[in-house]
């Protein structure tokens, strides 16, 4: 088996993402990771808005974040998320933010999430289609 599969989303720190030293305020790296994540299940074939229109979402119930560097105002940058873990009720997607160009690693983390009936307010099984879609990712293309 190969590694996950890993999703990559360039981006631009905004102005208002930034405090008046330039340097991207610490609760933005949730909103990129949320990015990221978005870009990634809209990559497989299944954006969020499929999903709640299925009856379900992904609720984060843990979130990470180790910072290394800061990031600033006008940075170009990359977040990479990947889905290291897939079980029934539960998933975890990965992410490193790194400085386009030079690639320096910034930030990185994970968030984990449950899988709730949209109705209900309830945990329940994942669908055995998104089982498929998201394990599946891990296993190698080759």
């Amino acid at each position: 088996m190969a590694g996950p599969r890993a999703v990559d989303l360039p981006f631009r720190v905004r102005y208002a993402e930034s405090d008046q030293m330039g340097v991207a305020y610490y609760a933005n790296y949730l909103i990129w990771f949320e990015m990221g994540r978005s870009e990634y299940c809209r990559e497989l074939g299944y954006p969020y808005t499929r999903i709640e229109e299925e009856g379900f979402v992904m609720v984060v119930a843990e979130a990470t974040v180790r910072y290394r560097s800061p990031a600033r105002y006008d940075d170009e940058l990359i977040i990479r998320t990947t889905m290291p873990e897939v079980r029934s009720r539960v998933c975890r997607f990965g992410y490193e933010i790194f400085r386009k160009g030079s690639g320096e690693l910034l930030a990185k983390g994970e968030t984990v999430h449950v899988i709730v009936d949209k109705e209900t307010g309830r945990s329940t099984r994942m669908p055995a289609r998104y089982i498929e879609v998201f394990s599946g990712v891990q296993k190698d293309q080759s």
